[in-house]
């Protein structure tokens, strides 16, 4: 994957046959617009080569067929007061229940993700929350809401996402 976006993998790698192929002037504007979402389009059109008009095309383009999903911006947790990342990884109590915990869990801000995962777990979460205490408060929230078990990973340092 390049720069974890499978999107922006060639074609001829990718198992998807219902997106149309991406061609190499759709990949380096994509990869432009992972590393800055608030890139112009004539910034874009000069580096793709292109007239604005062409690349506002092809962006819209890409954005019809949900290879662009949005655009956002990406704030320091830190700054929120959010000092604590964990991953936690959740398996339900009793198996013969319905497997609905990402719907049970959506609700809860300090969620930032939710991934179905092959292994022991069925889903990892990754929180942020502002202490040790509030991980704690989390965790009882979490089980209480989906019937699981979870198992939590403090993340010391995130060197890059």
């Amino acid at each position: 994957m390049l720069l974890g976006y499978p999107a922006l993998v060639p074609e001829s790698s990718r198992n998807d046959s219902s997106k149309e192929s991406l061609d190499d002037i759709d990949r380096m504007l994509l990869r432009e617009l992972v590393a800055d979402g608030r890139a112009t389009l004539a910034a874009l059109a000069e580096k793709a080569g292109l007239s604005v008009s062409a690349v506002q095309s092809r962006v819209r383009r890409l954005e019809a067929r949900n290879v662009i999903r949005g655009y956002s911006a990406r704030v320091d947790p830190e700054a929120l007061g959010l000092m604590l990342s964990a991953f936690v990884a959740i398996t339900p109590l009793d198996p013969s229940q319905p497997d609905d915990a990402p719907a049970r869990l959506r609700h809860i801000s300090a969620i930032e993700s939710c991934h179905s995962v092959a292994g022991d777990e069925s889903y990892i979460l990754l929180v942020r929350v502002e202490s040790p205490r509030a991980l704690e408060r989390l965790l009882q929230e979490i089980r209480a809401t989906a019937d699981v078990a979870t198992r939590s990973t403090v993340v010391l340092q995130t060197f890059y996402e």
